[in-house]
């Protein structure tokens, strides 16, 4: 049984092998580019939306929303980032079900690519924020102490990423296979549907999880209230 699209090379590319994952990563991304190019065409203020970029609207709303209900600001940084991770996601978890068509997030390769994305755009979402040594400071908080700790826990957060994506969609895919072989008509039609909201669900707590990490590194500390000894009457 195949368990991920690695092992499916399509074509040799100067020696180097080009399989499922990388082809179909490939295809996601003009397929994105493709319908965002369509539906934005006539983007004119004298032209009236039709229906497909009226979803369109919906769903980048629906996008601003919950990013602004997790950071309570509007970023439009966070937007960009997140809104692009969100969309790969759901869209390469919805096409499982296009006959021959291997998703790449079954692929550690790339979900741990995609946790290492957030990995790096959070230090550089709280440079950006706070500046260089604001944001180095937070490592140190409460107390120096706590640096390897927090540093630890920053690492753990890209692995976590990676593992609870691939986790999800493989699981999904060896149980519908066991299914598959019991039942070969009637729980693959469930499984699928199963599949698919699960993929929605993953790629939406991803999104979700990438917005808190970057929304505690660009949070604006709180002012200092302490009372210095001299200003004790």
């Amino acid at each position: 049984m195949q368990l991920t699209p690695d092992e499916v090379v399509i074509f040799t590319l100067w020696g180097v092998a080009i399989n499922a994952t990388i082809v179909n990563t490939w295809i996601i991304m003009a397929l994105l580019t493709g319908v965002s190019a369509l539906v934005t065409r006539n983007l004119r203020p004298d032209v009236p939306p039709n229906r497909w970029r009226t979803a369109l609207e919906v769903i980048v709303n629906g996008i601003v929303g919950q990013i602004a209900d997790v950071t309570q600001h509007r970023d439009p940084r966070i937007l960009y980032f997140v809104g692009t991770l969100f969309l790969f996601i759901v869209t390469a978890n919805l096409l499982t079900v296009v006959p021959g068509f291997d998703t790449p997030t079954a692929s550690l390769s790339t979900t741990a690519a995609l946790a290492l994305s957030v990995l790096v755009a959070v230090p550089l979402f709280g440079i950006g924020n706070r500046g260089i040594g604001g944001y180095l400071k937070t490592y140190i908080e409460p107390s120096a102490i706590m640096l390897p700790f927090n540093v630890i826990g920053e690492i753990s957060r890209g692995i976590s990423l990676a593992i609870r994506l691939y986790g999800n969609i493989m699981s999904g895919a060896v149980i519908a296979a066991i299914l598959l072989g019991i039942a070969p008509f009637f729980f693959p039609v469930l499984m699928d549907m199963l599949g698919l909201l699960t993929g929605v669900i993953q790629a939406y707590i991803f999104a979700i999880l990438a917005t808190v990490y970057i929304s505690s590194a660009t949070a604006t500390p709180p002012p200092d209230t302490s009372v210095s000894r001299k200003d004790m009457p």
